[in-house]
């Protein structure tokens, strides 16, 4: 990318901590979303499932001890006690971790990709 100012860089280096972090924890099925130019909310969304309600508040929890921990990040979080769906919000970059059924229900991938456009890494 050309003209990248700061902020899109430090965005971008958030991103894939995130990315690697929920890798390393065996997130599945993660998609990212570039929210650039679409919402005024984030640069970046993430999408990933974990197997229970467990692993998803681990998910959580982890995903936030390194933000906090390696980039000095505080995230805002919701819906860590109930691990059906967690929303961690880093302000550059949105974080949706679901159980699989809860993120069948939701759908949010749908909402902001076009069709055939969901990219898994």
């Amino acid at each position: 990318m050309t003209g990248t100012h700061a902020h899109g860089s430090a965005s971008d280096a958030t991103l894939a901590a995130i990315l690697s972090e929920l890798d390393d924890n065996k997130a599945e099925d993660i998609v990212q979303i570039d929210l650039r130019g679409k919402s005024s909310m984030g640069d970046h969304m993430v999408i990933c499932s974990g197997r229970s309600t467990r692993q998803v508040s681990a998910l959580a929890e982890k995903l936030m001890d390194m933000l906090k921990t390696e980039r000095g990040i505080l995230s805002k979080v919701e819906g860590k006690d109930t691990g059906d769906w967690v929303l961690i919000d880093t302000g550059d970059v949105i974080v949706h971790i679901f159980r699989p059924e809860v993120r069948e229900f939701y759908q949010l991938e749908k909402m902001w990709l076009p069709a055939g456009e969901a990219r898994t890494s």
